[in-house]
């Protein structure tokens, strides 16, 4: 038997909740993961946004793919699917909060670290990652706890606040889309003007990064020509890597927004991936950059990524379900564009064997606005 981590948002960890909890459904890039999961295997389930393991589901049959709505009104993302079994499930204010002191200073990849960081959180991006079985029996056994009415401790949650994580729903061209309305009290402030380049420099250096990595895959490398001054810094093309021009037949319009994206990775003529990297608190120049590109080429079938720190993914996530960028012609932004952290990408340049791995191995450290 083994363990794998399902993440929940607000809005999945509401739906299921209401569901008959007998469908657990991930997105169709975790289709590979999927393919290693058994009948027996247990999903362990963290609620993302408030930090709580929130139930433990058995695996009975799957995987299977089928897109019939279930958990999204509309077309739903969650199409890799298996049937399973709840052995706990409980209501989000008996939830176990990740940070309590019992569960912190037992999980592997939390006790090492202390309380108020987000350099463990590496372990929780995505959805079907393996836990360890001595992990797991730290968790089901606070759950375990949680389903006894005279164990069972409850963890108040700020209703206005919840509301806020929780988001809401509009109706869009591709069906119904989640969406996040920050309020005007909650937005962080901008930043105040540099007093040194230490975040231009970090955000050449992580186009360097990615550079690096999808050129080891062997991808061609694009990056503007702006930026190659900085990146060049950090990272020397090997002969044909980097690109001079993009080998692209689209408008003028469509090309000066290609152009001007981050990082791109190419094989042939055509982009497989696209990133921006956010060093700034605002986190908005990336964003509208992807928006506008969906927007003139609604049919460009591509990966789009923001990369940021792991102290910005609330940032990001926030942002990019803003209702203005629901509206594109093939369905919202956030099904379309993942967060990548800083860390994540340095992980993955750690990895042995990169020229051997294909561009999907991304999959795995990037994380999805709405769970």
């Amino acid at each position: 038997m083994r363990y794998l981590l399902s993440l929940f948002s607000p809005d999945t960890y509401e739906a299921f909740s209401a569901s008959d909890r007998q469908i657990s459904g991930y997105r169709v890039r975790h289709r590979n993961a999927a393919a290693r999961v058994s009948p027996g295997d247990r999903f362990l389930c963290y609620l993302t946004r408030l930090g709580r393991w929130i139930g433990i589901l058995e695996v009975i049959e799957g995987p299977f793919e089928d897109s019939t709505p279930v958990f999204v009104p509309g077309e739903d993302p969650f199409s890799v699917r298996f049937k399973v079994r709840p052995i706990a499930w409980v209501e989000k204010e008996f939830g176990v909060p990740i940070r309590e002191s019992e569960i912190w200073s037992q999980l592997s990849f939390t006790r090492e670290h202390q309380s108020g960081s987000t350099t463990w959180t590496g372990k929780i991006r995505t959805s079907l990652t393996e836990i360890t079985a001595e992990d797991a029996l730290v968790i089901e056994a606070a759950l375990s706890r949680q389903l006894e009415p005279a164990q069972r401790i409850k963890h108040e949650i700020d209703d206005s606040v919840y509301r806020r994580l929780l988001g809401g729903r509009i109706r869009t061209p591709g069906g119904d889309a989640v969406v996040s309305i920050p309020d005007d009290d909650t937005d962080e402030p901008e930043p105040a003007p540099q007093v040194s380049d230490r975040p231009e420099r970090e955000s050449a250096e992580i186009q360097a990064l990615l550079a690096r990595i999808g050129a080891q895959m062997g991808m061609r490398i694009w990056i503007p020509a702006n930026d190659r001054l900085a990146v060049s810094r950090h990272w020397i093309p090997g002969a044909g890597e980097l690109l001079e021009r993009l080998p692209l037949n689209y408008d003028e319009t469509t090309l000066g927004t290609i152009e001007r994206i981050d990082v791109l990775w190419l094989k042939g003529r055509s982009i497989v991936r696209a990133f921006e990297v956010e060093h700034t608190t605002a986190v908005y120049s990336g964003i509208l950059r992807m928006a506008d590109l969906l927007a003139l080429q609604p049919n460009m079938d591509i990966d789009l990524h923001i990369v940021a720190p792991t102290s910005r993914r609330a940032k990001v996530f926030q942002e990019i379900t803003r209702p203005v960028f629901t509206l594109l012609e093939r369905g919202p932004l956030s099904s379309r564009c993942s967060f990548i952290s800083y860390e994540s990408l340095r992980e993955l340049q750690g990895l042995r064997h990169l020229s051997h791995l294909s561009d999907t191995v991304l999959d795995e450290y990037a994380e999805d606005p709405t769970g």
